[in-house]
């Protein structure tokens, strides 16, 4: 079932001879549940793309449909709810609000609905991330690898239509960045939670159902690797 579908994606930073063209007509779709790495040099559009899959900054041109949604015909504020209940954003840097403990930041999405939280829901959550005896310490108390699993819990509480992640770990060392794709990948495949990452590691990049190169702003490759 396809989840999301973009066409003809492109973002101009700039007019006139200071144009710079991050994405180029930009085109692929993507089924539930698939696993999906984007690569590609730096300023090669990559994060520019993240971006505009997560409803964080408008395309020049192009539409991007989540779960049927055309997502760029929704006002502001329909696409900040939409962004909250439907896409879960995974950054380098961890993001967490300093003044709120760790079940505070996980579910501050929900909070900001002034939607019920299920506690069933939430203490899976915490015993899969691995936080559950850290629920009340604020993240300055935590280690990188702690408080990049509390973000991804932030990003999954509302079980998106998809999640996407831009480097996640891009600030940790190798031991903490296996474990945090591991809990990435297990999502995947256990919850069929879909995943779009953007990696410089070629090893994460192996981990995916599917590679998307990207070169100059355009796909330069989308290959299945399984």
């Amino acid at each position: 079932m396809e989840i999301l579908r973009v066409e003809n994606l492109t973002k101009v930073y700039g007019k006139g001879d200071t144009a710079v063209t991050a994405l180029d007509g930009v085109s692929f779709t993507v089924n539930k549940g698939e696993f999906i790495a984007v690569i590609g040099p730096s300023g090669s559009g990559k994060s520019t793309l993240l971006h505009m899959l997560g409803g964080v900054d408008r395309p020049t041109s192009g539409k991007v449909f989540i779960d049927g949604t055309d997502i760029y015909q929704l006002d502001e504020s329909k696409l900040a709810i939409f962004r909250r209940r439907h896409i879960g954003l995974i950054y380098q840097f961890y993001n967490l609000i300093p003044v709120l403990n760790v079940e505070e930041n996980i579910t501050l999405p929900l909070l900001l609905d002034n939607r019920t939280v299920d506690q069933q829901t939430l203490n899976e959550l915490l015993t899969v991330l691995g936080v559950k005896d850290r629920v009340s310490h604020l993240p300055n108390q935590l280690s990188g690898g702690q408080q990049q699993r509390v973000s991804i819990g932030r990003a999954l509480v509302n079980n998106p239509a998809i999640v996407l992640a831009d480097e996640p770990t891009g600030n940790l060392d190798s031991k903490n960045s296996e474990e945090i794709i591991s809990l990435l990948k297990l999502y995947n495949k256990k919850y069929n939670q879909t995943l779009i990452l953007i990696t410089h590691d070629e090893k994460i990049a192996l981990q995916a159902d599917r590679i998307i190169s990207i070169e100059d702003g355009k796909i330069a490759k989308d290959e299945v690797i399984r």
